[in-house]
């Protein structure tokens, strides 16, 4: 079973999480390890939910994909052409 797997880029670390399994994270100095870890981590707690009894999540059937970095770092706001669009 495949599922989303998000990373994120800190200013000394990689963090990743899997939106569809709260609680499952992982955080390492690398991209490369994170990814490691997330899916250990992500093997660990379907092992969890099992023996808990619980179900297990589907993975998603589809998935949409966006990234947004701002003009200016210290505001997040979308650019206005943006907004006519009904992006956001």
């Amino acid at each position: 079973m495949r599922y989303v797997v998000i990373v994120e880029k800190g200013k000394n670390s990689f963090g990743a999480h899997v939106p569809d399994l709260p609680g499952c994270v992982a955080v390492a100095e690398t991209k490369e390890e994170v990814l490691e870890l997330i899916q250990e981590a992500i093997e660990f707690h379907i092992e969890g939910l099992r023996e808990d009894g619980q179900p297990v999540p589907p993975r998603p059937r589809a998935l949409s994909m966006s990234t947004y970095e701002p003009h200016n770092q210290r505001s997040q706001r979308w650019p206005d052409s943006e907004k006519r669009k009904g992006t956001c």
